[in-house]
């Protein structure tokens, strides 16, 4: 009997309020008399950073997502076109070049600039956010950040940094002569407006490779320059498309003192495709969270597709869901944020959001523009929202599944087709890919033109898997636009419909034969009707 009281004893007193444990404990309180709201203080002693801690400095960064933070700067600079190159001496890949035709850096301007975690006023609409961007992009890759800028004024201006002399904090000035020279480098850009420059320079760039191995160093750059024309071509694909910004990346040998081919950004959007994947989408869903309006555009892809629109780096399953942009920049391409979870039959649902700065905690970016966190009122916003039919997202969820269910029963019923090769263009090759399964293993169809000495349209050559166009029609199937090796589109994209099957098997049967000599006929005659119009007009 005793234990049991000592038990709910030992129960009890761990019950008690702490005020009552502590008046038990004989504690009377009269301690909180001395505390005080103000804290005094009889000096200051100065505190600099410890230098090394900007080793740490942009650490979520990779070379692509550095890369486009400092290409945000030159949008914000007004600029048209930015470079970026790479250069090699010895063999070996020494530095990164960012240059830009915006409008420079001003002299009251340029420390602020260079001051780590130094603050400006940002304009509407500027991608620019937390002052840290170039320092933290550029010392996330390399030792030494070099800034040289002529403003749109005529002002000429050079800063250094390097991660191996930060004892003071002291930045180095660049002679304005150096400064000329880096800035009158051939870029493949022409000057706009007043003529303003601005070019970022890398040295000690930790990522890059350090043999001189003309193979290995010539594999890494494709590789790297790939992955960073994808990530800039996906997250500023909207600039791009309008042609309000182009990007390209080249290379510099410095011992032969030659440029390479520059290689341009490519737009890669997520909603390009070619048809809906269900009638009633895109659809545009809004709701509201304390007088700010957020719309969701749910779209639904036709299809598992092979286009890089659909694909994107990391694959399509990783980028179904939400996308985040911010002043037409992408900061976030795919992930629910708790809307729901990813799932293999959610591959075609994307959900396109346009925001402004934070609002009402309801969601922030990080430093590094690659993610955007939401607040917890973001999930119960985004199941609130709804169009004007009352059409909510859980129902968009569905649909984008279903959608996928009846694309997966599509594809497994169409017929296995060649793929097409040279000749055509990219944008019908993809549009292919995009509706039909290719045999595996097989040479591509190529379509070419040449000079018959017949006037029949074309010829199937299936020893060498290419369809022949006579020549002497181009002028009239091309029209008045200028000819190429991907021109006519819509006639060869007929023509491969028509005729791809042909290419199949080891023989011609008889009802192939036929069928090709029909359609020579036909084709021929109106292609003859349509040179000699031209000939007429």
């Amino acid at each position: 009997m005793r234990r049991r009281v000592d038990r709910v004893n030992s129960r009890s007193s761990a019950m008690l309020g702490l005020g009552e444990m502590r008046l038990q404990a004989g504690w009377t309180g009269s301690e909180l008399s001395t505390w005080r709201e103000e804290i005094p203080t009889s000096g200051s002693v100065s505190l600099p950073p410890d230098p090394h801690a900007l080793d740490g400095l942009g650490r979520n960064h990779r070379i692509e997502t550095a890369l486009a933070d400092l290409v945000d700067n030159a949008i914000d600079a007004a600029a048209s076109d930015v470079v970026i190159r790479f250069v090699q001496r010895g063999g070996r890949l020494c530095s990164l070049y960012v240059a830009d035709n915006g409008h420079g850096i001003s002299s009251e301007l340029i420390d602020s600039a260079m001051t780590v975690g130094g603050r400006r006023e940002y304009k509407t609409g500027s991608l620019g956010k937390f002052g840290l961007g170039m320092k933290a992009a550029s010392f996330s890759q390399a030792r030494n950040l070099t800034v040289f800028s002529r403003s749109s004024r005529g002002e000429i201006n050079g800063r250094h940094w390097s991660l191996d002399d930060l004892s003071d904090f002291r930045c180095d000035i660049v002679p304005t002569d150096f400064v000329n020279d880096e800035l009158d480098q051939d870029w493949g850009f022409k000057a706009v407006g007043a003529g303003g420059r601005t070019v970022i320079r890398w040295d000690g760039v930790a990522g890059f490779t350090v043999t001189d191995d003309p193979n290995r160093v010539q594999a890494f750059l494709t590789a790297t320059i790939s992955k960073v024309l994808d990530h800039l071509g996906l997250v500023l694909h909207r600039f791009l498309a309008r042609g309000s910004l182009r990007i390209a990346v080249d290379v510099a040998d410095t011992d032969r003192s030659v440029v390479g081919a520059q290689f341009e950004a490519e737009p890669i959007n997520p909603f390009a495709y070619h048809h809906t994947g269900h009638p009633d989408y895109p659809k545009t869903l809004l709701a509201e969270h304390h007088g700010y309006r957020l719309a969701f555009t749910c779209h639904v892809w036709p299809g598992r597709s092979k286009s890089p629109n659909f694909r994107l780096p990391g694959g399509a399953v990783e980028r179904q869901g939400l996308y985040f942009y911010r002043a037409d920049r992408l900061l976030q391409a795919g992930g629910w944020d708790g809307l729901t979870a990813v799932d293999p039959r959610l591959q075609l649902a994307r959900v396109a959001i346009d925001i402004n700065d934070d609002v009402a905690g309801l969601f922030s970016m990080n430093p590094e523009k690659s993610r955007v966190t939401v607040g917890p009122d973001f999930a119960y916003l985004a199941e609130a929202a709804r169009d004007a039919d009352g059409a909510r997202m859980a129902s968009y969820l569905q649909d984008a599944e279903a959608a996928y269910k009846r694309s997966r029963e599509r594809s497994r019923d169409r017929r296995k087709m060649l793929p097409p090769g040279k000749g055509f263009d990219p944008l019908i090759r993809r549009a292919i890919g995009d509706e039909v399964p290719f045999i595996p293993g097989e040479d591509p169809i190529d379509i070419r033109w040449r000079r018959f000495q017949s006037l029949e349209l074309f010829t199937v050559d299936r020893e060498n898997r290419t369809l022949w166009l006579n020549d002497h029609y181009r002028p009239a199937v091309v029209g008045t636009g200028r000819g190429g090796l991907n021109d006519a589109p819509l006639v060869k994209a007929l023509l491969y419909l028509l005729l791809e099957d042909v290419f199949e098997g080891e023989y011609l049967g008889a009802k192939d034969k036929d069928n090709i000599a029909m359609w020579q006929e036909i084709l021929t005659s109106a292609a003859r009707s349509q040179h000699v119009r031209g000939a007429a007009s």
